[in-house]
């Protein structure tokens, strides 16, 4: 039994008008992915998906992006990313997946998922926007849930380890809002996605006080699926 992550799928089986191929590096990307996984992931094993999964607008133009990823081995942990617009209340997606009858489909919303000694926890995050209100109300909300979420962890007495779709930290920028989580509750791995192309020299990965970082999008890992444990 073993615990994967990769982040930004950007499937479109529902929208054939978002094609990913059209950027550097995704030729042929539904495909390698679908040949890693199943090369390396297990019925038995879990797989964390870190954000933008699919470019559905609703859960019903995102219904073949969901399919194709429940036929695929292991179970899937699912988070919210920027792009992933299907997402709805925890109930109503929920009651998609059991009405669909993908009973391998998890969603990650201020809650967690124990593995091992470990609490899967997470949330979407946001960009650092100094100074605008807007950006400032969505950040606080974001910090809220990443801390329900390790709190849930930690009550059930499992060492949280967090998976984020947006860096906490790119270049010279830092979101201390979401650092200062990571630093109370002691987390010690932090996967994180968003970030795409030449944009990948930018991104932290090492640690940060007494977290690791590591970037996990999906064109980064070359559509392998990361081992972590």
């Amino acid at each position: 039994m073993s615990l994967f992550v990769i982040g930004d799928l950007h499937l479109s089986l529902g929208v054939p008008n978002k094609p990913m191929d059209i950027f550097g590096g995704w030729k042929d990307y539904q495909e390698l992915l679908e040949e890693s996984w199943l090369c390396r992931v297990k019925d038995a094993d879990t797989v964390v998906l870190a954000g933008d999964l699919s470019w559905g607008m609703t859960l019903e133009q995102s219904d073949a992006d969901f399919a194709f990823v429940h036929k695929l081995p292991g179970q899937k942990i699912i988070l919210k990313g920027n792009h992933d617009y299907w997402w709805n209340s925890l109930r109503k997606m929920e009651g998609f997946f059991q009405e669909k009858g993908y009973d391998s489909l998890h969603i990650l919303h201020n809650n967690h998922y124990a593995y091992e000694k470990y609490g899967i926890c997470g949330t979407r995050g946001w960009v650092n926007m100094p100074g605008a209100a807007a950006d400032a109300k969505v950040l606080a909300r974001e910090v809220q849930r990443l801390e329900v979420s390790i709190q849930s962890a930690v009550k059930a007495g499992l060492e949280p380890m967090v998976f984020l779709h947006y860096p906490p930290i790119y270049g010279n920028s830092y979101n201390y809002d979401m650092l200062e989580v990571l630093h109370k509750y002691k987390v010690q791995n932090c996967y994180y996605g968003h970030v795409h192309g030449k944009g990948h020299v930018h991104a932290f990965q090492g640690i940060y006080e007494e977290t690791r970082m590591e970037m996990i999008s999906s064109d980064y890992l070359h559509f392998v699926p990361f081992k972590i444990l």
